[in-house]
């Protein structure tokens, strides 16, 4: 994998940063995208502890067109033509009622969790297109497959994830580029730790709420979003893979 060149977005923390390091030591140079500098540099300082495969950091709001072109067009640059992609970068939101939801916080879930994919994919298909081939997964959530109170733009972006994601398989298929999306369960993560706190339940509770009888990791949700831009998932596309240890077969 080492000619592989795979952008990561949300790279500063959770399933990002569990995808990029696990690209990182898998001989992949890593474009870590993330808003937060810090984040970012953390996660890159991580790759670099552990592996001398070329990896960047990148500083992007995928939400601003002209960051997300331009973050794209450096990793083209200094680590080559990107030939897998993680759009991961996402928000919860505020929680709350439907009707008590306010045009900010419904604008801003929507504006990470579906236009900040569109606009990342807008590039990255176009070059994978131009380079002949590539593979691209995108975050849903289980949420983006059933309902959850006092979460509707949560849930309504990442059903709209998928819907994204199935058209965009249709349209480069004949470019020999896959896309696909990872929709995890109840993941160890922050955004877990914060949705937590708002409905005060601990992980113990959640964890006795999936058949498996726990919380998945971020690494295990890595190697899911690996195997889809693989060769080994060579005729997969347009397919929502679900990492949830059982929860929506209930």
């Amino acid at each position: 994998m080492k000619n592989k060149v795979a952008f990561v977005t949300g790279a500063g923390s959770g399933i990002g940063r569990a995808t990029a390091l696990a690209y990182a030591q898998r001989n992949t140079r890593v474009a870590v995208v993330d808003y937060s500098e810090e984040a970012a540099w953390e996660t890159l300082r991580q790759i670099r502890d552990k592996s001398d495969v070329p990896a960047e950091a990148f500083i992007c709001d995928v939400t601003i067109e002209e960051e997300v072109r331009s973050a794209i067009l450096k990793t083209s640059d200094i680590l080559g033509p990107i030939t897998e992609a993680f759009n991961n970068a996402g928000t919860e939101g505020e929680p709350g009622s439907l009707c008590s939801c306010t045009d900010e916080n419904w604008d801003g879930v929507f504006n990470i969790n579906i236009r900040g994919i569109w606009l990342c994919m807008k590039y990255q298909l176009d070059q994978m297109a131009k380079n002949g081939g590539g593979a691209v997964v995108n975050c849903s959530s289980i949420a983006g497959l059933t309902g959850f109170a006092n979460m509707a733009p949560y849930v309504a972006s990442k059903h709209a994830v998928l819907g994204l994601t199935k058209a965009a398989a249709l349209e480069y298929a004949k470019y020999s580029v896959r896309v696909n999306a990872i929709c995890p369960g109840f993941i160890d993560t922050p955004m877990l730790a914060r949705y937590a706190k708002h409905f005060h339940v601990t992980n113990e509770k959640m964890a006795e709420g999936t058949p498996m009888g726990r919380l998945g990791t971020p690494p295990e949700i890595a190697h899911a979003v690996l195997w889809l831009n693989s060769q080994e998932a060579s005729f997969v596309t347009g397919h929502a893979l679900v990492a949830d240890g059982g929860w929506v077969i209930q």
